[in-house]
């Protein structure tokens, strides 16, 4: 049976999703943790506006979490546009893509959601959808064949995804406007509390507040979802006012340390230093070991521990650092060899 992971980047299910939902800002004013990302779309959608015509196309990556669905929802209202949303593993043939594409009004938005995972075969009409806003296909076979010429109304794609390197050259070339969105510092996580809490209509504490950013791993869902649950808590086993005291006691119950770090995060560490001798150890010994699925390992729980520095990819395999035995309280007492950290270098086998 699969564990909850509730600072995990991806949705937890429906009611998750639709809590996030509920806490998205509507427009760019709204927005916080953009860097100058804000600036590009404002001048970009004005100029859009300007002329009437639509927003170019624009390719949003990085972690999950960070908000690219928000922002692809901001754009389509600051465009007074309607939104279609998507995903890539959704579009299996390419009569899936057509049939969105001719329902489009002009200067809608497309929103495709993991668009690295677009099949080959649905990603070759994308390309004269997005350059000249037609679709070119072919009915019937043989000697009978031939090529229909299908005019759309021009549209915006929105493209976001977390793994970037996958997508074809020319498809990340058509993007006139790409951007990847970082990690959250713990003062715009602040803010974004504060925004979410007022929502909600719930009394806090300021140090409450940046008790939880500091546990949020840089990530607004998780910021949205560690509020949820110190809600709960504050209401049920208290009065109502969330305090550092009541958001303590709340991540203690739900084993999330100071650090963000929880019980699966420290069994992972745990696994390679007492098992494996702080390691090298490949991946799929670690998932058997835990009794999970590699994925799970390396898409939730890996990222984390690499960004703190706690974990090391090597040629031969993970290895915990120093700072990880320091967290967990324990003595480092093993010799690194120095040929394990060659750059570059990342095992991907057990």
């Amino acid at each position: 049976m699969a564990r909850e992971k509730i600072i995990a980047s991806q949705p937890t299910g429906p009611e998750d999703e639709q809590f996030n939902t509920s806490l998205r800002p509507r427009t760019l004013d709204e927005c916080i943790g953009m860097g100058d990302l804000r600036e590009k779309l404002r001048i970009a959608i004005g100029a859009a506006r300007t002329r009437k015509e639509p927003m170019e196309h624009v390719l949003l990556h990085g972690p999950p979490g960070l908000g690219k669905t928000t922002l692809a929802y901001v754009i389509a209202h600051e465009m007074s546009s309607t939104i279609k949303v998507t995903s890539g593993p959704a579009l299996t043939r390419p009569s899936d893509l057509v049939g969105i594409l001719t329902n489009l009004e002009s200067c809608d938005v497309l929103f495709i959601d993991e668009i690295h995972r677009l099949p080959k075969s649905v990603e070759e009409y994308i390309y004269p959808a997005m350059e000249d806003f037609k679709v070119d296909f072919v009915v019937d076979s043989g000697m009978h064949s031939r090529t229909i010429n299908l005019p759309l109304k021009p549209f915006t794609l929105i493209g976001a995804t977390t793994r970037a390197g996958r997508l074809s050259p020319p498809l990340r070339t058509r993007f006139g406007l790409t951007h990847h969105l970082e990690f959250w510092s713990e003062e715009d996580l602040v803010r974004r509390l504060e925004m979410s809490a007022g929502m909600l209509k719930t009394a806090y504490d300021a140090d409450a507040l940046l008790a939880m950013a500091s546990r949020a791993r840089g990530t607004p869902r998780i910021a949205n979802r560690l509020l949820r649950r110190c809600r709960d808590y504050a209401q049920v086993k208290g009065d109502g006012r969330m305090t550092v005291a009541a958001v303590d006691a709340a991540l203690k119950l739900e084993g999330i340390d100071h650090l963000g770090l929880d019980e699966l995060d420290r069994q992972f560490l745990r696994v390679i230093i007492d098992i494996y001798r702080g390691g090298p150890v490949g991946k799929e010994a670690i998932a058997a070991t835990l009794g999970e699925e590699t994925d799970t390992l390396v898409d939730m729980v890996e990222p984390f521990l690499l960004q703190i520095g706690f974990l090391a990819r090597t040629r031969s395999g993970r290895v915990a650092t120093k700072r990880a035995y320091d967290h967990l309280g324990l003595t480092y007492d093993r010799r690194e060899d120095p040929s394990l950290f060659e750059p570059g270098d990342e095992a991907e086998e057990a």
